[in-house]
């Protein structure tokens, strides 16, 4: 996925403020985006959620969650992932 520079410091600054979510990851700034996006969802709080969508947008979170999920494997719990296949049909 293509981001620009705003992005980029904007999801560096969100990962360093949120390092629980990775905690076994040693450096932060090498998480893809698509990574940064699974943790969330699987592991944040709602508020994380939403900033995230303010940083990247809903259309590009909706297209990565469905590029994830649209696969055999998926690492994404049973109840998220059906959350949030509902939530960007009704949103995104």
């Amino acid at each position: 996925m293509k981001l620009n520079i705003k992005e980029k410091e904007e999801l560096k600054e969100f990962m360093l403020a949120r390092k629980h979510l990775v905690w076994y990851v040693k450096n932060l700034e090498s998480l893809s985006v698509e990574s940064i996006i699974e943790h969330t969802l699987n592991y944040g709080s709602w508020e994380d959620v939403q900033v995230l969508i303010k940083i990247l947008g809903i259309g590009k979170m909706a297209q990565v969650f469905k590029q994830q999920v649209g696969g055999q494997r998926t690492n994404y719990h049973k109840k998220t992932k059906n959350y949030f296949q509902m939530y960007f049909k009704k949103y995104a």
